[in-house]
């Protein structure tokens, strides 16, 4: 009876080498299963702050037009000089507080074509009262707006300016009434993180009355 060979020290090294291919390769594909998890909950996070930004303007041009157009409850409305026919309380480059019913804080005087827009040239960071060329949320219609640091909310309230164009009108009836003059409104919204922000503009025409 022969005797039975002896397994090999090579047959042994190479299966020490598959396994650790084996490790190898379900490490890197848990390192990449991690990293698509990671993606997936930074881009659904992103995606429902630029929903909370994206409603926080929209909230904005809203309250630009009850401002506008009222009726407002707040001590400092001044929706009676908000009129199609006053347009001299507009000042170019946006005007400053402080917010009283006789401020011009918001309201713009847009430049001409070849300069660049006034709502890209406003600081909407500037929160100040007194020096800031945009309108905070509520600050001339009472309204108030829910905003801060804690839990998920926009972490600022949102912003406004107001321009004064002329109103083009296509397919009105002069005889109707209708304003020379009408209002441009560019809001921003920001998200839980400041840094996350939706710009929205909007036209709003004012009838004479």
């Amino acid at each position: 009876m022969k005797p039975q060979a002896k397994p090999s020290r090579r047959q042994g090294g190479l299966s020490l080498i598959v396994v650790m291919l084996i490790l190898v390769v379900v490490t890197i594909l848990g390192i990449g299963g991690a990293q698509i998890a990671l993606l997936g909950e930074r881009s659904t996070r992103y995606d429902r702050d630029y929903l909370i930004a994206t409603q926080a303007a929209e909230a904005a041009l809203m309250d630009a037009e009850y401002d506008i157009r009222g009726p407002n409850t707040s001590t400092n409305s001044r929706v009676s000089r908000l009129t199609p026919d006053n347009t001299g309380i507009f000042v170019g480059s946006c005007g400053t507080g402080p917010v009283t019913a006789t401020s011009a804080q918001g309201l713009c005087l847009p430049p001409d074509d070849t300069a660049k827009p006034v709502w890209a040239t406003v600081d909407f960071l500037d929160t100040n009262t007194t020096t800031a060329h945009s309108v905070g949320f509520g600050a001339f219609t009472g309204r108030a707006f829910k905003a801060g640091s804690m839990g998920i909310q926009p972490e600022l309230a949102p912003r406004y300016i107001i321009e004064v164009i002329d109103d083009a009108c296509i397919g009105c009836d002069a005889s109707a009434g209708a304003s020379s003059k009408m209002y441009r409104i560019t809001a921003i919204g920001f998200g839980p993180r400041k840094e996350v922000q939706v710009v929205m503009q909007t036209a709003f025409r004012k009838e004479k009355g």
